[in-house]
């Protein structure tokens, strides 16, 4: 009990160290990135420290819910990497551990997260979406710090535009400056022309005041009853000129910072907690099945058939509108004809009557829509506390989710550091997050139900999450690029690598000395200068190269003389065999790829001027079989460059990319460069 205990203690100690540095990195990230949103609100207003401190405060609270689960995958992916990686995960399964009990303080750890952040979720984001909404409303609708520029209009102040052509930034005075006051229309429009001037705010910071110094002011000039239209017809227009030597200009610019009040959000669903919320749900509930039942009944009182409501109930003597079955019968005997009728009146009478009719049918319309104008953004005031009520319970369960995603892909993947981790924990999220912001998008605009788009993400996560725990806990090679790559050789039908076989490896014993051999005297000096590596090339490559077996046995008795090593010598040179039988089926399998690609663009072409669906079938069907066998031609490709044991050039890659789009010409590079390969090894 003793040695779990100390278990435990050690995979404490090795997470929450990772956790805490994880979610801080996380949470900065989050921060930044709202920052980097709402720049443009926040710079250049002239906020005091204490504000844009608090504002961050608040709204780093505010992104708890999106960093929290980030930190919780990358530090157990990073926990148990770590562990995978010094080999201390395997030492703990040696023991006899499990991985689930090794797992387990950490389950119960973030059991504890995930409670606490429900109680968080609950009654603390009420409070702090309320206070970070109200203060980033307030910093959006501050003004913007007065910063004119040189040589160009600033049209910063509402209503007015200000040319400055120079500034004293010692004496704050402004030279040649020229003023379009258009707040009262451009009909009455005021310029100011004047050699300087100075701005300064009222000590309420609700106005700018302007001292202009030797200027003009125009303004147009409109007489009393003159009509705007034919004002703006004469060729010569009215106009008045005023010169001045001083002249005091008072414009409407408030550039304090205003506090709007929390109030204002409190009856929104972010204010709100689970009981909260719920109560409202169930009032605004009631109030939509209040309106529907009025629309119901408005609408059985104003169609064609509504009289029957008001007709005695059928009976034994009656028909099924209330009337008596004997003078139904009488009734039916005298048809009415309704053209006849209608030709009795007169013209105005049937106009009368029509237009009645329309603007009946206009008013009820319009009932009709400002009810359901009413109906529509209380059924959105629903979904919206429908939302955030489920929202208290994500952030639990994505905590617990992505946890028992982490683990395991750490304890898979065996690589600690903020490496393969970071790669794979960010993959991961931003998947999570596109997958989470579909269902919400679905949830908001009432497509799918609340509770659908509100717990798709989770609902996609937790499969994963089950299977990977799985697989680490039956240590799985999940990873196993080999196993991978034997399946898609299978399905492709490309043969196994040949290995190489005990009979092709050369036997020390039976290679003859120098003074056992008949080799010309001049040959075995030739093959005496050279070192230790051309000799085993020569001996790898001798049928390559054209060499008979005398020469062959001069290099080995060579070698084995200078004590040289032969587990890398293979006689038989199927190295270089294995290449050309990747070559050719390189080649076999391109010439196949070619004849689908140049099919699939005639096809296409075909689609399109003809636009026969059949047609466009059987080209997506070659689409895909040119997909296909372009990776089967890849695969022997890269098979070919390891039996010649070379590395691919560093161009290859776009060749690849050019051969998929363009294979004709992709097919002819990567021939040629293969070819050109193969021949360098000759001398």
């Amino acid at each position: 009990m003793l040695r779990l205990k100390r278990l435990y203690s050690f995979i404490l100690q090795t997470f929450f160290p990772v956790f805490m540095m994880t979610f801080v990195i996380c949470l900065f990230i989050v921060l930044m990135q709202f920052i980097w949103k709402y720049v443009e609100d926040l710079v250049g207003k002239g906020l005091d420290n204490l504000i844009l401190g608090e504002l961050f405060f608040y709204v780093s609270l505010s992104l708890i819910p999106l960093a929290l689960p980030l930190s919780i995958l990358l530090a157990s992916l990073m926990a148990f990497g770590n562990l995978g990686e010094r080999m201390e995960l395997l030492a703990i399964k040696a023991a006899g551990v499990s991985l689930l009990k090794i797992m387990r303080p950490l389950i119960v750890f973030i059991g504890f997260v995930a409670v606490g952040a429900f109680f968080f979720q609950d009654e603390a984001m009420p409070r702090i979406n309320v206070k970070s909404r109200s203060l980033l409303i307030s910093i959006k609708q501050k003004s913007p710090e007065l910063e004119i520029p040189e040589g160009s209009f600033y049209s910063g102040i509402s209503n007015y535009s200000l040319f400055v052509k120079k500034k004293n930034p010692e004496t704050k005075v402004l030279y040649d400056v020229m003023i379009y006051n258009t707040s009262e229309g451009f009909d009455n429009m005021a310029v100011y022309v004047c050699d300087s001037a100075q701005m300064r705010t009222s000590s309420t910071k609700d106005f700018l005041v302007l001292n202009l110094y030797d200027g003009q002011q125009f303004s147009n000039f409109q007489q009393p009853g003159m009509d705007r239209n034919k004002a703006r017809d004469n060729k010569f227009r009215p106009y008045l000129r005023e010169n001045f030597k001083k002249k005091e200009v008072i414009i409407l610019f408030n550039t304090d910072f205003n506090r709007m009040e929390e109030s204002a959000l409190e009856g929104t669903q972010i204010s709100k907690n689970i009981a909260q919320l719920s109560h409202s749900i169930d009032s605004m509930s009631t109030q939509l099945d209040s309106l529907n039942v009025i629309d119901r009944k408005t609408m059985t009182e104003q169609i064609y058939l509504s009289y029957r409501q008001n007709q005695i109930p059928p009976t034994a003597n009656t028909d099924v509108v209330g009337q008596p079955i004997e003078e139904k019968k009488e009734e039916t005997t005298d048809k009415i004809n309704f053209d006849s009728l209608l030709s009795t009146y007169k013209d105005v009478d049937m106009i009368r009557f029509t237009s009645t009719a329309a603007s009946e049918a206009e008013n009820t319309k319009n009932t009709y829509l400002f009810q359901s104008m009413a109906k529509i953004d209380l059924q959105k005031k629903i979904r919206y506390h429908q939302i955030e009520w489920h929202q208290k319970f994500t952030l639990s369960f994505a905590c617990l989710v992505f946890f028992f995603i982490g683990a395991p892909l750490g304890a898979i993947i065996r690589k600690g550091g903020l490496g393969m981790p970071v790669v794979v924990s960010v993959l991961l999220f931003i998947f999570y997050y596109i997958i989470n912001n579909i269902g919400y998008k679905m949830a908001r605009d009432g497509v799918w139900e609340v509770w659908q788009g509100i717990w798709l993400s989770s609902f996609v996560l937790f499969p994963l999450g089950v299977f990977l725990t799985y697989k680490a806990m039956n240590d799985s090679a999940l990873f196993n690029t080999e196993a991978y790559g034997k399946f898609i050789r299978a399905a492709l039908r490309i043969k196994p690598k040949v290995e190489t076989n005990a009979e092709n490896e050369i036997d020390v014993s039976k290679i003859p000395d120098l003074s056992e051999l008949n080799t010309d005297p001049e040959i075995l000096e030739n093959l005496k200068s050279l070192d230790e590596s051309r000799l085993k090339d020569i001996a790898k490559n001798h049928q390559q190269y054209g060499y008979d077996q005398n020469t062959l046995e001069a290099v080995l008795s060579i070698l084995k003389e200078r004590g040289a090593k032969f587990f890398d010598i293979k006689t038989k040179n199927l190295d270089y065999n294995d290449a050309i039988e990747k070559l050719n089926y390189f080649l076999k399998s391109s010439l196949i790829t070619l004849l689908l690609y140049i099919s699939e663009i005639i096809l296409s072409i075909v689609v399109v001027i003809t636009g026969w669906d059949i047609i466009e079938w059987t080209a997506i069907i070659l689409s895909v079989a040119y997909f296909i066998f372009y990776i089967k031609s890849l695969i022997h490709y890269f098979d070919y460059y390891r039996a010649i044991d070379r590395k691919v050039k560093k161009s290859q890659p776009g060749i690849l990319v050019i051969a998929y789009l363009f294979y004709p010409v992709g097919y002819f590079l990567l021939k040629k460069g293969m070819k050109e390969d193969i021949n360098s090894i000759k001398w």
